[in-house]
């Protein structure tokens, strides 16, 4: 399947299935991948821009902070060590920082400055390797491991850094939504090719169950993605009723998941074996 990079530079991209049957892989990786982040618009590394798509990330994602942080109240103790890997300018360690011992790592700068500037308790780090092993109680990665390309290596990281039954949530889009499938090569979560893998369902499991140190607990949905997801794909077809057609695809995506389960995006709750 060919996807073109819509937000940025405009080149086309091959999304191909992997030896793990429901795990897919954008090709070629380029070379020099991190000047596809290099934009004011790139959500997660600006702040306060002002423009409609910023509004309403930031008023979906107020409520799921919330939700995301019941997932950790769920499962861990307060007081509890939780790194965030990947935390961006750092709303969701903020959100947090006063339940649970926090630890934010993020590599760039930027959005490291910008999360250290939002947080008065929470610690940011720009090396995971300063975190001893099997000292953490969680491990977050909201919409980070679709773009990890090691991702063997960082399972085997994060392993060693929680403690004896601790949890690793990964959230990640999901390309066998209804949203995905009637978008199709418009899908902005295909956000090639900073999202170097792809995860259905059936694929994140097939992952998880092949590996021996981890086991797959549960999965819950991300039920307000398919909405933003649903915006930025009508944009991308330049649709001039993106915000209408958005609500419409991301409610009958929410629908039709109620039955079937396939969630525009999810979140996969793992524990240390």
């Amino acid at each position: 399947m060919q996807i073109k990079d819509h937000f940025l530079s405009q080149e086309i991209f091959e999304i191909k299935e992997t030896d793990t049957k429901g795990v897919f892989k954008t090709t070629p990786i380029p070379s020099n991948i991190s000047k596809y982040y290099e934009s004011e618009d790139y959500i997660s590394h600006h702040q306060d821009s002002g423009s409609l798509k910023e509004k309403l990330y930031k008023f979906l994602q107020s409520f799921n902070v919330q939700y995301k942080k019941n997932i950790l109240i769920d499962r861990i103790k307060k007081g509890s060590k939780v790194l965030d890997y990947g935390c961006g300018a750092g709303e969701f360690i903020k959100y947090i920082q006063n339940d649970f011992e926090t630890f934010g790592f993020e590599p760039d700068a930027d959005a490291r400055k910008a999360a250290q500037n939002k947080t008065n308790k929470a610690t940011i780090l720009d090396d995971i390797n300063t975190i001893e092993e099997e000292s953490l109680d969680a491990i977050t990665l909201w919409h980070v491991f679709e773009h990890i390309e090691n991702q063997d290596e960082m399972l085997n990281t994060f392993h060693g850094k929680l403690k004896e039954k601790g949890i690793l949530v990964i959230a990640v889009p999901n390309p066998t939504s209804y949203d995905a499938r009637h978008y199709k090569e418009y899908w902005a979560a295909y956000d090639v090719p900073r999202h170097i893998y792809h995860f259905s369902k059936k694929g994140m499991e097939n992952l998880i169950s092949k590996n021996p140190n981890w086991k797959m607990r549960k999965i819950k949905p991300l039920v307000l993605d398919s909405y933003y997801i649903s915006m930025l794909s009508e944009k991308y077809k330049k649709s001039p009723l993106f915000w209408a057609k958005a609500v419409i695809y991301g409610t009958i995506s929410n629908v039709k998941a109620l039955f079937s389960n396939e969630f525009s995006s999810l979140i996969y709750i793992i524990e240390k074996r």
